[in-house]
């Protein structure tokens, strides 16, 4: 099962010090998760093929987990909401999208 995130930052937040936190603390700390097979963010750059387009979300998380349960209890976790916390100042209306493959 995979989670596709897409959000943009809120206003005023600083690029440099949200891009810092996702290497240093959020990819260290999703990926540690035993229900995590892979986590990545991604910055979005541009649309294929319109090159004056830009980008309706700024960041797009990835979460390939081995199945929701394990994932909620995972994330349930006190130390997990407190390391997971300072997301909450950064994204701005986050949209977790749950998939499944065809």
């Amino acid at each position: 099962m995979r989670i596709i995130c897409l959000f943009n930052l809120k206003p005023g937040v600083d690029v440099a010090e949200y891009e810092e936190w996702a290497r240093t603390r959020d990819l260290p700390t999703v990926n540690a998760l035993g229900s995590v097979i892979n986590f990545t963010v991604h910055r979005a750059t541009g649309v294929f093929g319109d090159e004056a387009a830009t980008p309706v979300y700024q960041y797009i998380e990835v979460i390939d987990i081995t199945g929701m349960d394990e994932f909620v209890a995972d994330i349930s976790t006190a130390d997990f909401q407190a390391a997971a916390a300072p997301f909450q100042g950064f994204a701005d209306a986050p949209q977790f999208i749950l998939t499944e493959d065809l």
